[in-house]
């Protein structure tokens, strides 16, 4: 099980990354036996009916603008703002059949789409939101498909990441392996919300794979994951990764709190033996 997102996470280079394949291995975490080639065949499909609609492939503006009608009037796909933090919003599998899903999901739907017509869409990682951008060197613009498909200007990204300045470094193409790396951090968010610590720590694996140490956030990062196994009372894992976070934080203000659990860690694991 998602192998392939390993292998993303634990390679430098991403250049080659395929963000439909991706997305199916990370949904692989909620759905086990997910067989892909029902998936794919549906995207192949909405892209060819795209297509079909297309009246000039060389016309940017017509493709962003008959997409919008496309996938977001006529077939209804939408963000689901009644359950944002819901793990299906997360899997590709699921929005394509629920036709709903956050900023992101959408987002790789519509790039997916689009490199199958050979259209140049780029994500945009905003803080709080995600959009796309189409440019093709004679037409550019940014859309957003967590509302509508709808295009928005620079200002309106500015206003969706909480920005009261115009700082155009928030407008800067992500690679697909950021892009890969938010999908994961969403999924995280919603098992952590729903309680399902299993899952949780199956993302925290991932997101912990190809993380530099001295990187913002490791330390938490193995903290939170120690303290998961606990719960899941996988106590060897447990020591190991709080251990770690000691390691990375000496002087955290906490570790009094993790030494004891680290003890208590140690009492039973000498009773198990």
């Amino acid at each position: 099980m998602v192998e392939y997102l390993r292998q993303i996470f634990a390679e430098a280079n991403g250049s080659e990354i395929r963000l439909d394949l991706a997305a199916l291995d990370l949904a692989r975490i909620q759905f086990p036996d997910l067989d892909a080639r029902p998936v794919m065949d549906r995207l192949n499909e909405l892209a060819s009916r795209l297509g079909d609609r297309l009246r000039n492939f060389n016309d940017g503006r017509d493709f962003v603008e008959t997409a919008q009608r496309y996938l977001f009037d006529e077939l209804g796909f939408h963000g689901n703002e009644e359950d944002y933090y819901d793990p299906l919003n997360s899997c590709l599998n699921q929005v394509l059949e629920r036709r709903k899903g956050i900023p992101v999901t959408l987002s790789v739907m519509y790039m997916e789409i689009a490199r199958r017509l050979r259209m140049p869409v780029f994500g945009i990682g905003l803080p709080r939101h995600f959009v796309i951008e189409f440019d093709d060197g004679n037409y550019a613009t940014y859309i957003d498909p967590y509302h509508g498909g709808r295009t928005v200007t620079a200002r309106e990204c500015f206003m969706l990441a909480g920005s009261r300045v115009a700082d155009p470094t928030l407008l800067q193409r992500v690679s697909k392996r950021d892009i890969v790396r938010r999908m994961v951090q969403n999924l995280h968010r919603g098992y952590m919300r729903r309680g399902d610590w299993p899952r949780a720590v199956a993302t925290l694996d991932l997101l912990l794979l190809g993380s530099g140490v001295g990187l913002p956030g490791i330390a938490g990062m193995h903290k939170l994951r120690g303290m998961l196994l606990v719960e899941l009372r996988r106590y060897q894992e447990a020591r190991l990764d709080l251990e770690k976070y000691l390691t990375l934080e000496p002087e955290a203000a906490d570790k009094e709190e993790i030494h004891r659990q680290l003890a208590a860690i140690h009492q039973w694991l000498a009773r198990l033996n």
